[in-house]
């Protein structure tokens, strides 16, 4: 009876391990991976824009200050 029993559980194993994704779970799956990458990319294109904006407005201010100090030189 364990034989038998051995022999149908592995039988059901190799059963569910060859069905496996079907081709429409591997697009949709490509596709949301597609999806994250663009959203990551356009997230990081943001996040980098703010940086240069910020960068561009503290140089202002330092340029302004030394502005400020050079006419108070002379």
């Amino acid at each position: 009876m364990k034989k038998v029993l051995s022999i149908v559980a592995a039988t059901a194993m190799i059963a569910l391990v060859a069905c496996g994704p079907s081709e429409a779970d591997k697009k949709a799956a490509a596709d949301k991976a597609m999806q994250d990458s663009v959203a990551m990319a356009d997230s990081l294109a943001s996040a980098e824009a703010a940086a240069a904006s910020a960068m561009v407005t503290d140089s202002t201010k330092v340029d302004s200050g030394a502005a400020v100090v050079a006419e108070e030189a002379k």
